[in-house]
């Protein structure tokens, strides 16, 4: 189904969500009903404590989301398994017949929750030989990690150092960049094969480094990969209204409690989920491709997983409206990103 656009309302076919972070208990019975009133499907993040590891973990996982849809919903959330150095081959065939459909690559503290990831990818080679085999795919966190390589350069040196030996050895193995941040990503993924994809967030095509540092420091922009200067987020901009099918929505909203957020060591994560489209079609528009949304938000993402697109559509009107400062998160409160300001677009 094609999407109509006029001037004041852009109808899409449901889209889908190809990375999330959605927590456990309390606080992610606060979160999911956000991303299931606007998004069809989404692919579930494993970095819990302690990590969803097995096909097991990943089901019973999948049954406490589903018991935070709201009723009505048909919101389905695809499971991945988190890769460690010891994750055993065997276990992919069980994953692959409990439906998941994907495993996480988290290089050794890069990010929230990451302290069990790989130390080295080569330890994981006969684990990816059985994903190859199965048809499961590998999502990237795309960082180095060692303590020689400054922070904002840490995506481009995983290029050199991992993406290009990995896909040359797992030639046929799909692979998703996730939360591409760099020029020289969106160049990468541009001219990969057809195994190779990314997704992009919205804070990373709506905002540069400033914005973690206007006024004072900003906990709420900071996320892994940070954001960088604004020379990449013009390139994420350009790769994402491309028209490209290498590109699609990922928005890696990722809820920290807001007195975490906001003290002295602060978590990783921006909280997008409550406003995910509407951030999204203000970086379209912005970049006078709101023809190409449609594409990247419903279209790219279920042809590279070789899954159906959805079915029925959702709607986005051109209002001004204020996105709440807070709003719950189990016990505590989650400020979502822009939170007390004005977005253009609402969805109806």
């Amino acid at each position: 189904m094609a999407s109509t656009t006029t001037s004041q309302e852009l109808h899409l076919t449901r889209p889908d969500d190809w990375h999330l972070h959605v927590r456990d208990g309390a606080a992610m019975q606060s979160v999911v009903p956000y991303t299931a009133r606007q998004f069809g499907r989404a692919i579930i993040m494993p970095n819990l404590r302690p990590p969803i590891t097995t096909a097991a973990q990943a089901l019973a996982y999948r049954e406490r989301i589903v018991a935070a849809v709201p009723d009505g919903s048909a919101f389905e959330p695809l499971m991945t398994l988190y890769l460690t150095d010891n994750t055993p081959p065997d276990e992919i065939a069980r994953a692959k017949d409990a439906g998941v459909v994907a495993l996480k690559l988290y290089p050794a503290g890069a990010t929230t929750n990451s302290d069990a990831g790989v130390t080295d990818v080569r330890k994981t080679y006969k684990t990816l030989e059985a994903m190859q085999r199965a048809g499961l795919l590998l999502l990237v966190h795309g960082e180095v990690t060692a303590g020689d390589i400054d922070v904002f350069d840490r995506e481009a040196v995983f290029i050199d150092q991992v993406m290009r030996p990995l896909r040359a050895d797992f030639p046929e193995l799909k692979v998703v960049f996730e939360h591409i941040t760099t020029k020289e990503a969106a160049q990468y993924v541009a001219g990969a094969d057809a195994f190779t994809a990314a997704t992009l967030t919205p804070q990373h095509l709506l905002f540069n480094r400033n914005a973690i540092f206007t006024g004072g420091l900003r906990p709420h922009y900071y996320c892994l990969p940070v954001l960088k200067r604004e020379e990449h987020r013009l390139a994420l901009l350009a790769a994402a209204t491309s028209g490209s099918e290498k590109f699609f929505l990922g928005t890696d909203s990722a809820p920290h409690a807001a007195q975490l957020k906001e003290q002295s060591v602060c978590g990783a994560g921006c909280f997008t989920a409550l406003s995910a489209l509407e951030l999204y079609a203000q970086a379209f528009e912005q970049a006078g491709a709101l023809d190409k949304f449609e594409a990247f938000a419903s279209f790219n993402g279920p042809a590279f997983y070789g899954l159906p697109r959805n079915t029925g559509t959702v709607t986005l009107r051109k209002e001004s409206w204020t996105l709440p400062e807070a709003v719950a998160f189990g016990d505590a409160r989650l400020k979502p990103l822009c939170g007390g300001e004005s977005l253009a677009w609402r969805q109806i």
